[in-house]
């Protein structure tokens, strides 16, 4: 148990949301609390050579900023530097010589840590010859190596014992495994490596603690965790629970009253703002083997509602996301990307006709008399946007729903309205279709093709799968005389989805054979507005 060592990567794994900008006042309060709790080793940042978009010093925590700092005797002081920067353009001795340009003796930096996947590992591995060399311990971060098969694990432990490392870890990345699995791992790597393992936990199943644990009783020593479990998407095992863990286990008198101050002064607010942490959409994503980072970009971006994120999920889930990628996150936002079929015109119903097509803003609530008056009195047909209830039922003529996802949750909701159902139906997930078994379905078609806003007569071609998109590509395909809408209220200017129904109505008014679009509730949007009262 002596042997046990804590390595708190707080300011290096927690800086993805915040840039690494910490404040040098958290620094040391961080720092004083870390040595209060019986940390061992502090990872205070990356090394890095990339330099775009603007960055905390934890980004790169130079020798000079370290050499600013006040840190408590006792902490051994770590950075990591990512694998595929050994890899890349630069030569990989050129790379360490502006990463580390000052041996061990003259910098405050004693420990190294390179994270890297397996097509990075025999690459990267010289590195770690480099940096003994110039009196630095070294430590090997092995990523997503939970899927990799018996022989593989081996192979790649087989491989680093030809170099001198200080320990060679192992990261749960996706958050995927339980105790046993976890310990798998271990006895596989350890039938070829025999030196000091390390383990970095994720708490997508909130199995962090559990896990780390269980490597102690197999053997691993070198132990990751962070302040309130900060870091990327679910964020990691807890160094609050575990050093009271290690302390038990140690038989080491510890204080965690600083570090419970450093949480409620700092850590808690900002866990408030950006929202780390594990919940039920990091569940998911650790039990397909999804890279959190999807997670967290959505819940970051409010473009994303709960039907989005889960509609992603069981997109990646049969897909397959494992590396995260903004483009791929955009497609399975965008869930039409096929053919459009359909085989029901809106001609027929549509043509001619004014049509009041009614959003999900609060302007039709806030106006719902004076709108049921008009529908009264002007009679248009009344094309409602999902299940919008703020109208009486018997005003609203069809209800438009286009998500899957948002489809399957309100299927109760359709089946008890009485209005007909206009949907892509036969591009719709077989679940989705059986959900919508009893009710009157209008199958007009969609397609999801970026800039483009084309009507056919059973089928529509829109740069949006968002359900407003599509509405209005029904009743252009049907030739709508006039299109009165209610209730496109608008987001405030710093709303992500501001942008883009901005740019969705952009779309639509250039291309000028469109139908004309009226708001007749407030908009924040460039629409041509007359006023519901007037009418």
């Amino acid at each position: 148990m002596k042997e046990l060592k804590l390595l708190d990567c707080t300011l290096r794994d927690g800086g993805y949301y915040n840039a690494w900008d910490f404040s040098e006042q958290l620094i040391h309060e961080y720092l004083d609390a870390m040595q209060s709790a019986g940390v061992d080793i502090v990872e205070l940042g990356l090394r890095t050579l990339k330099k775009q978009g603007f960055q905390g010093p934890c980004a790169f925590t130079t020798d000079e900023f370290l050499e600013s700092l006040t840190i408590p005797s006792g902490l051994t002081v770590g950075v990591m530097v990512n694998g595929s920067e050994l890899v890349g353009e630069i030569p990989q001795i050129e790379a360490l010589e502006r990463l580390f340009p000052n041996s061990a003796s003259n910098s405050p930096v004693e420990l190294v840590r390179i994270a890297c996947h397996v097509h990075e590992f025999t690459s990267s591995l010289p590195a770690v010859i480099w940096l003994k060399d110039r009196g630095y311990k070294v430590g090997f971060n092995l990523m997503q190596v939970a899927d990799r098969t018996e022989d593989e694990v081996k192979a790649l432990a087989r491989e680093a014992k030809a170099y001198p490392l200080d320990a060679l870890y192992f990261a749960d990345s996706m958050g995927s495994m339980n105790p046993d699995q976890t310990a798998k791992i271990i006895q596989w790597m350890r039938t070829e490596w025999s030196g000091p393992m390390g383990i970095h936990t994720h708490d997508n199943l909130g199995l962090a603690l559990s896990n780390t644990l269980r490597a102690i009783d197999e053997g691993v020593t070198w132990l990751d965790s962070t302040v309130t479990g900060m870091g990327r998407g679910p964020g990691n095992a807890r160094t609050e629970e575990l050093a009271i863990e290690l302390a038990e286990r140690r038989d080491k008198q510890v204080s965690i009253v600083p570090l419970m101050a450093l949480l409620r002064k700092h850590f808690k607010p900002m866990q408030e703002h950006y929202g780390w942490g594990t919940n039920p959409y990091y569940y998911l994503a650790g039990k397909y083997g999804i890279h959190p980072t999807y997670i967290q970009e959505m819940l970051s971006d409010a473009r994303y509602d709960e039907e989005d994120v889960l509609a992603v999920i069981e997109h990646l889930r049969v897909e397959g996301g494992k590396k995260f990628s903004l483009n791929a996150l955009d497609a399975a936002r965008h869930f039409y990307r096929g053919e459009a079929r359909g085989n029901w015109s809106p001609i027929n119903i549509f043509n001619g006709r004014d049509v009041l097509l009614l959003g999900s803003g609060p302007g039709v609530g806030d106006h719902r008399k004076a709108l049921e008056r008009y529908i009264e009195k002007a009679k248009p047909l009344v094309v409602a946007l999902n299940t919008q209830k703020c109208i009486e039922a018997k005003f609203v003529d069809f209800r438009v729903a286009c998500h899957p996802v948002r489809l399957l949750a309100d299927c109760e909701a359709h089946t008890k309205l009485p209005q007909p159902l206009i949907t892509p139906f036969s591009m719709l997930p077989v679940d989705v279709q059986k959900s919508l078994s009893e009710k009157e379905i209008l199958d007009y078609g969609l397609k999801v093709k970026a800039n483009t806003f084309s009507f056919d007569e059973n089928a529509c071609t829109v740069p949006s799968s968002l359900v407003v998109a599509y509405a209005l590509a029904v009743l252009n395909s049907g030739k709508a005389n006039k299109i009165m809408m209610a209730g496109f209220d608008g987001y405030g200017a710093d709303d992500p989805r501001s942008q883009e129904m901005h740019q969705l109505f952009e779309e639509y008014l250039a291309n000028k054979e469109t139908v004309r679009l009226v708001s007749i509730t407030p908009t924040r949007y460039a629409l041509h507005t007359e006023s519901v009262y007037a009418l």
